[in-house]
């Protein structure tokens, strides 16, 4: 555990050690609502022009705690059932089809092909679209505003136009649906708001689980299929035990989760009372204090030697632990996780079957990140295909 400062001059303490993680992600004492929990969220200490503000701000399942998070998460857990999960994989095994043929088109003129922009990115933010009815048209506009969330060293009126546009996005998204319903979950966060007695949804707290679902839903989803992308052509040795049989494209897809977690850091939980570390397991005599924030920090405990063995920053499909955290834990579980596997399961195979001389058009140190501590991916990922 360290003490870090997050932007804006905000305290923090990061949290490394995987067992220690998990054992505060399903502990009482921890909360996600800082308007209960967090002194410096109720005492008007943080701006509305914060970088992270909206991933404290939102009034959703996720900065929800004890009941009201299980209110929340009811409502809307029941769209994302397996069945319905599993129902999708032809849609998406079509629109990586499509996508693929694109990439091919571009690539067969001898041009590098970003393979970010071209394939990790539209993917996922084509299928929770589709998922949630969003008009294509409104796909640019949502990019746009899902990048604002994740730039975390964005200006403070930078801030606030993202978190303006944002809402303005989705409530046009909303007004739509209650004038022309459709199959989608939107439709059905809509019914849920007003159709559910006294646990529906607050129009708040609707536009909210929207930001959570539509925004974060899918940025995960581009981060996990560029990463682990990255890694196979980056470990051409790895590469080849897959094709070979030697291990399966789930291996290198749980080995990117692991060594890549697509969310590097997680704002916020907060201390509900002082809690002493020794009896987590943690350092003796160390106490995260009442109203503290606390950072998750799901990157570094994927690469936790402790836990990994000293090797733990190679990536190795072989390798038999592969346990990580990329998807949180406990109360908190990602909810579209399942989603999220099943779309690296359709892309990752189609994309290296088609493109069997895929290669990486420079040397990977050349990479640049994304400009954020929380979302961890590439900028581009250029790729040539033979």
């Amino acid at each position: 555990m360290a003490r870090v400062e997050l932007p804006g001059a905000v305290q923090a303490l990061a949290v490394s050690s995987p067992a220690l993680l998990k054992r505060l992600l399903t502990d009482a004492r921890v909360s996600k609502d800082p308007r209960q929990h967090w002194p410096a969220w109720i005492n008007g200490e943080i701006p509305p022009d914060w970088p992270l503000f909206t991933w404290v701000a939102v009034q959703n399942m996720f900065t929800a705690y004890g009941g009201e998070h299980r209110r929340l998460r009811g409502l809307v857990s029941r769209a994302f059932t397996a069945r319905r999960t599993a129902a999708l994989r032809p849609r998406i095994e079509q629109i990586t089809e499509q996508l693929l043929d694109r990439v091919a088109e571009v690539g067969s003129r001898g041009e590098v092909v970003d393979l970010r922009e071209e394939f990790c990115y539209p993917l996922p933010i084509q299928v929770i679209s589709e998922l949630f009815g969003l008009p294509s048209d409104k796909a640019v506009d949502l990019r746009e505003v899902v990048d604002g969330l994740f730039h975390t060293s964005a200006e403070p009126d930078e801030v606030t136009a993202t978190y303006a546009r944002l809402y303005q996005v989705l409530g046009e998204l909303v007004a739509a649906k209650r004038e022309s319903p459709g199959d989608d979950l939107t439709t059905g966060l809509i019914a849920a708001r007003e159709e559910e007695g006294a646990a529906r949804l607050s129009e708040q707290e609707l536009l909210d689980t929207l930001v959570l679902m539509i925004g974060a839903g899918h940025e995960t989803t581009v981060n996990l299929i560029d990463n682990a992308a990255h890694a196979l052509l980056t470990h051409p040795d790895q590469l080849a035990l897959v094709r070979e049989g030697r291990a399966t494209w789930d291996d290198a897809i749980e080995e990117s989760l692991r060594a890549d977690a697509p969310v590097a850091n997680l704002p916020l939980r907060y201390a509900v009372e002082d809690i002493e570390l020794g009896e987590l397991g943690g350092p003796r005599g160390m106490v995260i204090h009442a109203g503290e924030a606390i950072l998750a920090a799901y990157a570094a405990a994927g690469r936790d030697a402790g836990r990994h063995g000293e090797d733990a920053d190679r990536f190795d499909v072989t390798r038999t632990d592969k346990e990580h955290l990329a998807f949180g834990y406990g109360a908190h579980h990602c909810l579209g996780a399942p989603l999220g596997r099943l779309e690296a399961r359709v892309a990752i195979p189609a994309l290296f079957d088609r493109f069997p001389g895929l290669a990486l058009a420079g040397p990977p140190e050349e990479l640049l990140p994304v400009e954020s501590f929380i979302s961890h991916g590439h900028r581009s990922l250029p790729v040539r295909l033979f």
